[in-house]
């Protein structure tokens, strides 16, 4: 699917700024989330070095770039520089989406929201549930903020460096004062004896599973049938391949992707996104 889009003196920018960025895939499902709409807009990858973060927010104003979306290294970073956050960005630590208002810039995540909404197209109701979450970095933070507000029972949180889990526990003190009971801090190889028949969701954060040569976090094996296997990689990594194998309802990055993107043009536009033509979009 070709997109052409009229450049004139209306025409609109908008971007995702990260460091690479060449790889992204938002370019070219927001752009036929414009064009659906008919809206004059174009939408860039701007590939900004970390020591260049701080003039790249400072250009969004001075060219009155409409909205941009924030992705690795930077999503952490850029809340020094803006204006406004969101709820979520203060609890998460984190901001993907920022919006320009005569240079008044608003930072969001949507991360978690993306997330959710991905998750909940294989199980509809969260509550209550047990989860294990691999790994405590950026990506980790959004899925356990969005995780606790749809009231799961326990998140059993594993990471090669454990403090990080500690630190997740005691920011997310602020969200709800039951964190440390919530969040249960799991070494890797503790995984398949003491946690895995307890869980019903298992989620991936890390990067692991990107490269052919990465080792498996645990014994993926011991998976089972009645588990829940999500990975945000927007691939068939070996974690994703023996859930399938297994007979287990499971999901790639691809739909946190799509709702994370499709919330963020809402938060630009103030139009509903076209989910089903930004989802024909990504997929080619």
């Amino acid at each position: 699917m070709k997109i052409t889009v009229d450049i004139s003196g209306e025409t609109q920018v908008y971007g995702i700024f990260g460091y690479p960025v060449k790889h992204s895939k938002s370019p070219q499902f927001q752009t036929s989330a414009f064009s659906y709409y008919n809206i004059p807009a174009v939408y860039v990858p701007f590939e900004v070095k970390p020591e260049n973060l701080k003039t790249a927010v400072e250009a969004v104003k001075a060219l009155n770039i409409k909205g941009i979306n924030i992705t690795v290294p930077h999503k952490e970073y850029i809340i020094q520089y803006i204006n406004e956050v969101s709820e979520e960005v203060l609890y998460i630590g984190a901001c993907n989406t920022v919006k320009n208002i005569d240079g008044y810039l608003i930072g969001y995540n949507t991360d978690a929201y993306g997330f959710i909404k991905g998750l909940k197209e294989l199980e509809p109701n969260l509550a209550g549930k047990n989860v294990l979450v691999l790994g405590a970095g950026g990506a980790s933070r959004a899925v356990v903020y969005g995780l606790i507000k749809e009231g799961v029972n326990k998140i059993y949180q594993a990471n090669r460096t454990i403090e990080k889990v500690f630190k997740i526990q005691k920011d997310f003190l602020k969200l709800t004062k039951f964190a440390e009971e919530i969040i249960i801090p799991i070494p890797y190889e503790k995984i398949e004896c003491c946690v895995l028949d307890s869980v019903d969701i298992i989620v991936n954060t890390t990067s692991v599973g990107l490269r052919e040569e990465d080792k498996p976090l645990f014994n993926y094996e011991a998976i089972s049938s009645k588990h829940i296997v999500v990975d945000i990689i927007y691939k068939r990594t070996p974690l994703i391949e023996t859930a399938n194998k297994k007979g287990c309802k499971w999901q790639d990055g691809l739909s946190m992707l799509l709702y994370q993107g499709a919330k963020a043009f809402e938060i630009w536009t103030g139009k509903n996104a076209p989910i089903e033509v930004m989802k024909k979009a990504i997929l080619l």
